[in-house]
């Protein structure tokens, strides 16, 4: 049942789901309530009426796991990329067992010079839980790779539901006009945050403007 659920969820994204994800399924669903949460340090927070709008943020230095796809939508790429990184996660690693769930997963997009679409690779990436950074395990997937990213100062801001393509521009754009006129921060490239699975119809996501070094 709980496969078939998946299925169904897979299909709505343009993908189809390989018989080979049940165990990661079940897997993922047994733990699905002890989540790590990626450390950061809360910068500022600016908002109006007691709701934040925007918060600024800084992660430090860390251990990612990392897929690349470019499919021709950008729900299918992160779709096939988080298959990879669930077997991995699950159990095809060095160390053949359960690495355990961080969140947010991170989905690094890059807008075409016209900045009216996405470019078709997006890089997905999954924070390696504390009892790995040190020693990571090696993924049996030769398409996943461990990296070393730098320190990273965001501006994050909140929305929900599904991110396809429009969602994202059209929440990089509110976000713009929310921000005003700044040089503070990247305008080509761009994280969607994820926190829920993709079966969860109002799931919270989070889009980050990085700021300059």
């Amino acid at each position: 049942r709980l496969f078939a659920h998946w299925e169904a969820v897979a299909s709505t994204h343009r993908v189809s789901l390989p018989r080979d994800m049940a165990g990661p399924i079940a897997q993922m669903a047994r733990h699905s309530q002890a989540r790590e949460p990626v450390p950061y340090v809360s910068l500022s927070q600016h908002g109006k009426c007691e709701e934040a709008a925007y918060e600024e943020r800084r992660y430090p230095a860390g251990k990612w796991a990392c897929v690349t796809m470019g499919e021709p939508m950008y729900e299918q790429s992160i779709s096939m990329s988080f298959m990879k990184l669930m077997r991995y996660i699950c159990k095809e690693n060095s160390v053949g067992c359960y690495l355990a769930m961080t969140i947010p997963v991170l989905n690094e997009i890059h807008l075409t010079k016209e900045g009216t679409e996405l470019e078709r690779e997006v890089l997905t990436a999954y924070y390696l839980p504390a009892e790995f950074q040190q020693n990571p395990p090696v993924p049996m997937d030769p398409e996943i790779h461990i990296t070393e990213r730098a320190p990273l100062r965001v501006i994050t801001r909140v929305f929900y539901g599904m991110t396809t393509e429009e969602t994202i521009l059209r929440e990089i754009s509110l976000f713009w006009e929310l921000l005003g006129s700044t040089d503070t921060v990247l305008r080509e490239t761009y994280i969607v945050a994820s926190y829920e699975n993709p079966s969860i119809p109002q799931r919270r996501n989070e889009i980050w403007f990085i700021c300059r070094a």
